[in-house]
């Protein structure tokens, strides 16, 4: 399984990005995906994940209102369509996959993650 992250970017406080995940392999249809986030000196942070349906979503307490996560099985792909950003929403973005058909907000339940796409943002 490979994850591949992209759609990140350098804007200005209050756009909107969209954020891409193309995932090789056959069982990502069955397998949860989410997202999540590491800004320099800080801890990576859960934002949001999606069930093998997409069905079932989560969000972090930073992404509930403005971050949207969804997913289109028949391309292998995660989105997460991120609006009114802010310049603490700035950080490295990893899509990952779950080792189950659900969510979860550990990281330590994701066992494939993308290299991870930049986004920037500023005041």
């Amino acid at each position: 399984v490979q994850l591949q992250a992209s759609g990140g970017g350098l804007v200005q406080a209050g756009a909107s990005l969209r954020l891409s995940c193309a995932a090789s392999g056959r069982t990502f249809s069955s397998s949860g995906m989410a997202w999540f986030r590491q800004a320099p000196g800080q801890e990576r942070e859960f934002i949001a994940a999606i069930n093998w349906s997409g069905r079932s979503t989560y969000y972090g307490d930073s992404a509930k209102g403005r971050f949207t996560i969804s997913r289109d099985n028949a391309k292998n792909m995660v989105y997460l369509q991120m609006n009114s950003l802010k310049p603490e929403d700035t950080a490295v973005y990893y899509c990952a996959r779950s080792q189950t058909s659900s969510w979860s907000v550990y990281a330590r339940n994701y066992d494939y993650w993308g290299q991870g796409t930049l986004v920037t943002v500023s005041s």
